[in-house]
């Protein structure tokens, strides 16, 4: 009786610790159950045996190895390390399973403005991604996400030097085109200005840790954000030191980002009281028939604050305002009042008692029906 109750425990300690049907963190590099193992020390050939399980010095090489259309998750156990790499993930059901979120990094450090490869032509915000992901059911465990362009060097050189970066734009993750059904644990996803962009399908993040100070969680995809720390970087302003989100959701999406209990802090004690703003209102420029170029009207932002701690760095106000062009190229804005932004049950010493034009809070109805099942679409991600 001793040896089952034993064997039992063992049983539930194991299981309780399975991610994506996988074992994770600190366990063996030589266990069957990841597909192929990804060292930044291996010396070997690409996808020669070590200890019996695939090993490739680089996450590209892996990912290029991976099967085209796997129905099940393939599994990438990343040892630790400086993954130094611009990494597409284009297959779907990958799986990356960092060994320690801390010191396990993948990382680049081009911003939209940089040029490619000495040529005229810049990245872009999008295309600066250090990690993306194209393709559906994606996951990852126990990383970090940077994006390495050096934002405060850029920004602190002076607007008649050449060498500064107009658009320092320099996204760490990026979720576009075919991304669906992402689930994102205990991760990091660091970076300054539009650190995290999920442009497309659903993402569930948990136990994350995002930094940036300037729009850095935006897009047009749907994210729940489950106990999160969301980190404002200090830029030593006394009175504006960022925007946390900028969301473009569609209209026809009821939700866009959605986060629950989660931590809105800033990275240092010493940043200015009321001084960044808890989102504003994204519409991005869009090409329409005839080849009009205008700010995009169905990308209605849609974020949601929900039983969150705010930080005194949280501004009163709650939202800006955020500018586009119409199609003779005027300067238009858009308002806080006419997007879909809200909050509810907010805590700390960022949050308000009375809701306002600009800070609108979520009646008790909408907060009942706003589940991960409703912003997910359907989709569970505990499954």
């Amino acid at each position: 009786m001793e040896k089952t109750l034993i064997t039992s425990l063992l049983v539930v300690l194991t299981t309780s610790f399975v991610f994506a049907g996988y074992t994770p963190n600190k366990i063996s590099s030589t266990t069957s159950k990841y597909n192929v193992i990804v060292d930044s020390n291996f010396t070997g050939t690409n996808g020669s045996n070590e200890d019996g399980t695939p090993t490739y010095k680089t996450l590209t090489a892996a990912v290029d190895e991976a099967p085209k259309s796997s129905t099940k998750k393939y599994v990438i156990y990343i040892k630790d390390g400086t993954y130094y790499e611009k990494v597409i993930i284009d297959k779907p059901n990958i799986s990356l399973l960092g060994e320690d979120m801390n010191k396990t990094k993948l990382t680049y450090d081009v911003a939209s403005g940089t040029k490619k490869n000495g040529t005229t032509t810049t990245y872009g915000t999008s295309d600066s991604a250090s990690v993306s992901v194209i393709a559906p059911n994606f996951s990852a465990k126990n990383l970090t996400f940077e994006n390495g362009f050096d934002y405060p060097k850029n920004k602190s050189k002076a607007n008649t030097d050449t060498t500064k970066l107009k658009d320092p734009q320099a996204v760490a993750l990026k979720f576009d085109k075919e991304s669906d059904k992402a689930y994102i644990n205990d991760c990091k996803i660091t970076g300054y200005q539009d650190t995290l962009l999920s442009n497309a399908g659903t993402q569930y993040y948990s136990n994350c840790t995002i930094t940036g100070c300037i729009d850095f969680i935006f897009g047009a995809g749907q994210g729940f954000f489950k106990n999160c720390d969301i980190v404002s970087i200090d830029m030593n302003s006394p009175s504006l030191n960022g925007y946390i989100t900028a969301a473009s959701t569609n209209i026809k999406n009821k939700y866009g980002f959605v986060f629950y209990k989660c931590n809105i802090k800033a990275e240092s004690k010493e940043i200015a009281k009321d001084s960044v703003f808890l989102g504003r209102p994204w519409h991005p420029t869009t090409t329409f028939a005839g080849g009009i170029k205008k700010a995009n009207p169905d990308a209605i932002g849609s974020v949601i604050y929900l039983d969150c701690n705010l930080g005194s760095h949280i501004k009163t106000v709650g939202w800006d305002k955020m500018s586009g062009k119409d199609q003779d190229q005027n300067v238009i804005w858009f308002t806080p009042e006419e997007s879909r932004f809200y909050e509810y049950g907010s805590q700390g010493s960022g949050s308000v008692k009375t809701a306002s034009a600009t800070r609108k809070f979520l009646s008790a109805a909408d907060v009942k029906a706003c589940t991960e099942n409703t912003v997910l679409n359907g989709w569970n991600p505990q499954q």
